[in-house]
């Protein structure tokens, strides 16, 4: 407490300190600052988004060059380039070229054409776009790019100066004006970990930009080197195709003028002749030649009538059968095979080979078989061409005599296979004539592979490569799919350090270290201060643990009480149901009542400290909110009287009539605010309290609740009749203004949960406006001073407040001195299954059938009290007209039927001698009038006496207290409905039931006996999980078991489980049959209810019991409602 005092003591000097100095300054600096910020995020957006614009304008770009480029190098149209796309439908590499036009105005016909290439690789499908042939123009967008880089971090490196600079000048205000604020306490610790907030900023964004920068360098370098080198691989791709075709289509002429004319019309002589002439359409050949196809059964007619004799082609030197001078005649004659290729015409550059068995040699043997079986184009690996001494591949098309579909099988191209037609290629040659055509050639190195052997590929083309690093791969496709290759990109030299990044980010951090340095120091000048505050909240943080560790422990003690005062109780009523005599007994129930007082009172305490220590759980049982309400009333119907306060509940009809939810601090919150009204609420008012669908507050048309509607819409000209007693009251609706949300539609485990609002009324002295901010805080009351009016210990509200909290609601309230307060605060639900009002007062009062139909008439002047007795007797099934005066009521009892009303109910502010005994002349003998009287008085005592009255219903109103009079007073007859109590039932359900205790207490296991004994249940008594396991073994005879949760060894939620565990282990060997059911008495499906007993009613909640296996849950100790609730769910299906 002096802990208290002495922070309480120290904020109060503080707060009284003077300031000096002028805000205005500080204001227009904060403004500043704002500015600053927001145009440097505009600006940082910005240069962060330029980069993609950029990045979008350069991808159109090079699209419409690469389409420019296109036009320019084949003069060709949009319809040519269609033209041209269907010419390749036919072949293998090419199955795709779209050209799409693109619509602007400013841009002739030729910059509109871009072109989509797609590349069928067999394996995969390779889609370029923009992929014809163009002039490497990366360098010169690369430098303008790095260019527009270094505008963008200068750019960048203002907008950090400008925004540092801001802040210091603020800081440096902030901080001389540090001592003069009161929240300025704890600058020291924000302002640290704002320094390392901003260095870390600093330093990453140095590392980001530094990352940028050279990604952006790095991208660029990457993006130019995969342009050029997919640019060299399509004209190398492109113009080995064309090279090819030209090859196929000799083979077409060979097939059509040497096996299609009989004799030949070709001959070595034309052939040699017309391969020469065309030599230029095969730029990328060395030779040309065909071999016939000789079985060999024809081999000895083929050499006698040619005079040759079929030459192998490998011989002992192989490097000999590809030299210029090699001569057939020195080769040896071909082995015996089953059928030959010889080489009958050819081309004069490799007329060598003439007369040679081409299925001689091993890979020239798989390749014309692969070739005549596929009908393409065969590759060879490459070896060495004659001449040039260049690496270089042959390619090989069948010949066909006939003409084959496309779906034509292999054995039939076989069988069709007269010859085959070869060509040579020289690859470095190639690629040089391709490379000369570029204008880049020096700035790459091209390698080109064959990488059909992936361990060891062979270098066609290009010098042994240096890592330069960056290598770019390109695949490359020459129609044969079981050979790969592909060329291989780098640049010559490696790249420069970027020097752009490294200044920039440089020049960042230099900036940030130096500003955070300047941060450091004037941390450092308030470092006493922090120091002081840090004590002073070390010591507030040690006031507040032992806080916390004082309501843990009472929260432990108060559960640790329940258990033996649940054999004090349980040892007192069972010593009550002895023979003891009037002095005994009065002393028995004496002892029990302060018994039973002091568990409510443990209870409360409990919640408390539950709630302190955060570990307040609320419970979920269905409950009835009439019940709930009637009885907060039972409990101020006293006071109220003795005050001369109106009292009144009223519960919308549009609300469910049974909740699921936590009915005990349900009706603890009302209980508070309900005493909390009573104790400011002074003679001749009211405390209303009124319960709504909280939707139906927010609905402005269609609202369906009559009060709600006209207590919304009451108007101020006529306040005697538009509220409870006549007195002002505030308006309600600002007690819910502030809510953030009033309808509530979603699902829990498949049940619609439902927010009531919940309002109570009162018109007392109302709350001072300097404490209303203050109302919700513990231990804290509108006047403190120690010669206050009102007592109490200020923790009501509060408990309310977070008990609300719990409920997933809201509180407020409204209040004028004066006039009165209004609390209001909503709480969610769950839905039960829909019940009727008939079964619900059926359960709660059986009695209430006995009224339905009968017709009654209220007169009273005040319209809101008259509804809430007219809710209260239509809960009875009775029908209800209201009036305002005895005058009125006369009236309308001649207009009503000829049965009139059995019921009059008269307000006592109505009633006057003069004209109440004028109205009684005119009623029936039947009618009986019952006069509503807040207490009773001499002159109500004279008109009973003189039976003007039937009787008086003292108010507040409540189901109980007119079912009480309405009994006593009128004729129903025999029909009365006889209540039976609840021992008789209790003792029904429980009767030569045989029930197994588990407890390890003794003295519970006594009292649990004792108490079930009572109503006759057979009794058995174990103090183990272990000892109830062997027990409830299938077969016994047991109907139910009561189990302690608490216990050692084994507790009560395992012993639950392995008891259902051997349960379900049996049920199924009855079902399949492994076992007989006589084994097992005459039960063909075991499940013995069990009830879990426990004294802490806050953690073994009905969730954890249900998980494993449990059918309910008693709280120590017993009541008997309780009990029998437990029972009768057990019990009464059986």
């Amino acid at each position: 407490m002096s802990l208290n005092c002495k922070i309480s003591g120290l904020k109060m000097r503080k707060a009284k300190e003077p300031l000096r100095g002028s805000n205005c300054g500080w204001k227009w600096k904060r403004l500043l600052l704002f500015v600053w910020v927001l145009v440097a995020a505009i600006g940082f957006g910005l240069y962060l988004f330029s980069g993609v614009f950029v990045k979008k304008m350069e991808v159109n770009g090079i699209c419409e060059d690469d389409s420019l480029v296109l036009v320019e190098q084949f003069n060709a149209s949009k319809d040519l380039l269609h033209e041209l796309a269907s010419s390749f439908f036919e072949s293998d590499q090419i199955t795709t070229l779209k050209c799409t036009k693109q619509l602007g105005n400013d841009m002739s016909t030729k910059h509109e054409i871009s072109c989509s290439l797609k590349v069928s690789y067999h394996e995969q499908n390779v889609e370029m776009w923009g992929q014809c042939p163009m002039h490497d123009n990366k360098a010169s967008m690369g430098h303008a790019s790095e260019d527009n880089d270094i505008q963008k971090v200068c750019i960048l490196a203002l907008f950090i100066i400008a925004i540092c600079s801001s802040i210091l000048c603020l800081w440096t205000n902030r901080k001389d004006k540090m001592k003069t604020k009161e929240h300025t306490r704890s600058s020291g610790k924000w302002m640290k970990k704002l320094l390392v907030l901003f260095v870390l900023f600093g330093v990453t964004l140095s590392i980001w930009l530094f990352w940028y920068l050279n990604e952006g360098i790095q991208l660029r370098r990457k993006e130019t080197l995969a342009s050029m080198c997919d640019a060299r691989a399509r004209m190398l791709q492109d113009q080995f195709n064309v090279s090819m075709n030209h090859v196929h289509a000799l083979s077409l002429l060979v097939s059509t003028f040497y096996h299609g004319k009989q004799p030949p019309a070709i001959d070595q002589k034309t052939f040699g002749e017309y391969t020469e002439r065309t030599s230029f359409e095969r730029p990328l050949t060395t030779g040309v030649a065909y071999a016939l196809r000789v079985r060999h059964f024809e081999r000895d007619k083929f050499e006698k009538e040619h005079g040759w004799t079929i030459k192998k082609m490998e011989t002992e030197d192989q490097d000999q059968t590809l030299a210029q001078d090699c001569d057939p005649a020195n080769l040896d004659p071909s082995p015996v095979h089953d059928e030959y290729a010889l080489v009958i015409l050819s081309q004069d550059t490799v007329s060598h080979i003439v007369s040679i068995d081409m299925m001689s040699g091993k890979e020239d043997r798989e390749n014309i078989l692969r070739a005549r079986a596929s009908g393409k184009g065969v590759l060879t690996s490459p070896f060495k061409l004659l001449k040039s001494n260049h690496l270089g591949v042959v390619l090989t098309f069948s010949v066909y005599n006939t003409h084959l579909l496309q779906d034509a099988t292999p054995e039939q191209r076989i069988t069709a296979t007269v010859g085959y037609l070869g060509a040579s290629y020289d690859v470095p040659s190639l690629v040089d004539k391709l490379l000369h055509q570029l204008a880049s050639k020096q700035t790459i190195v091209v390698n080109v592979y064959d990488t059909t052997n992936v361990s060891a590929a062979i270098r066609m083309y290009g010098p042994d490569e240096i890592d330069t690093g960056l290598l770019r791969i390109n695949n490359l496709d020459f129609g044969d799919p079981a050979r790969k290759h592909e060329m291989h990109c780098r640049f010559k030299q490696k790249p420069s350090p970027p020097w752009n990044a490294i200044l920039a980010s440089g020049g960042v951090l230099i900036i940030t270290f130096l500003l955070g340095h300047i941060f450091y120091a004037a941390i450092n000048r308030i470092a006493t201060v922090e120091r002081d505050y840090r004590k002073m909240m070390e010591l507030k943080h040690r006031a507040e643990a032992a806080d916390v560790a004082k309501s843990q422990f009472l929260a432990t003690v108060s559960h640790e009480i329940r258990t033996p005062m649940n054999g004090v109780l349980g040892m007192l009523q069972m010593l009550m149901d002895t023979n003891l005599d009037a002095k005994q007994l009065d002393f028995a129930q004496t002892a029990h009542a302060s018994g039973k007082d002091l568990i409510k009172l443990i209870n409360e305490v409990l919640d408390q400290a539950k709630i302190e220590s955060r570990r307040f759980e609320l419970e979920a049982v269905p409950f009835e909110l009439h019940t709930i309400l009637d009885d907060v009333i039972l409990s101020f119907s006293t006071k109220c009287q003795e005050k001369g306060i109106e009292l009144a509940v009223y519960v919308s009809d549009q609300l469910p009539e049974v909740v699921v939810g936590d009915p005990v601090r349900f009706k603890k919150i009302i209980t508070n605010l309900v005493a909390n009204s009573h104790k400011f609420t002074h003679d001749r008012g009211h405390i209303f309290v009124s319960v709504h669908l909280a939707a139906d507050v927010s609905r402005t048309t269609d609202m369906k609740d009559d009060m709600l509607r006209k207590i919304l819409n009451r108007s101020k000209l006529n306040l005697a009749c538009d509220t409870l007693s006549g007195l002002p009251v505030v308006n309600r609706k600002k007690s819910w203004e502030l809510f953030e949300n009033l309808s509530c539609k979603d699902l829990i485990n498949g049940s619609e949960k439902i927010k009531i609002l919940v309002t109570v009324e009162d018109t007392g002295v109302g709350i001072p406006i300097n404490a209303q901010n203050r109302i919700f805080m513990p231990f804290m009351q509108a006047d403190s001073s120690p010669s206050r009016n009102y007592g109490g210990a200020g923790i009501g509200l509060s408990i309310s407040k977070r008990l609300v909290g719990l409920m997933d609601g809201e509180i407020g309230f409204v209040s004028e001195p004066g006039t009165g307060s209004t609390f209001s605060f909503t709480a969610v639900f769950l839905k039960k299954e829909a019940c009727s009002v008939d079964n619900v007062l059926q359960q709660y009062h059986p009695t209430v059938s006995e009224f339905r139909g009968l017709k009654a008439l209220v007169i009273d002047q005040k319209d809101i009290r008259a509804e809430v007795t007219k809710y209260r007797l239509q809960r009875m099934g009775i029908s209800v007209e209201i009036t305002s005066s005895f005058d009125s009521a006369q009236s309308y009892l001649s207009e009503s039927d000829s049965s009139g009303f059995e019921v009059i109910l008269v307000e006592q502010e109505v009633w006057d001698n003069e004209n109440g005994l004028e109205f009684l002349r005119g009623l029936k003998s039947s009618t009986k009038l019952f006069l509503l009287v807040n207490s009773i008085n001499p002159t109500i005592d004279e008109l009973q006496s003189a039976n003007l009255v039937a009787t008086f219903v003292e108010k507040p109103l409540r189901l109980s207290v007119l079912i009480s009079c309405f009994q006593e007073t009128l004729p129903l007859g025999t029909n009365r409905v006889a209540t039976l109590r609840k021992q008789s039932t209790l003792g029904n359900l429980l009767r030569d039931k045989q029930i197994l205790v588990v407890d390890d207490n003794i003295v519970n296991r006594r009292v649990v006996e004792g108490t079930l004994k009572k109503y006759g249940a057979i009794v058995t008594c174990v103090d183990s999980g272990k000892a109830a396991l062997q027990r409830l073994k299938p077969p016994h005879s047991f109907n139910a078991c009561f189990m302690d949760l608490q216990m050692p060894e084994m507790d009560g939620f395992e012993a639950t489980r392995q008891i259902r565990r051997v349960e379900s282990l049996v049920n199924e060997q009855i079902k399949s049959g492994e076992v007989l059911m006589e084994l097992y008495g005459t039960r063909c499906h075991w499940h013995t209810p069990i009830l879990a007993m426990t004294a802490d009613v806050i953690q073994a909640t009905d969730e954890e019991c249900m998980k494993c296996g449990m059918d309910g849950l008693v709280s120590k100790p017993f009541e008997e409602e309780q009990l029998h609730s437990a029972a009768a769910c057990i019990f009464e299906s059986g």
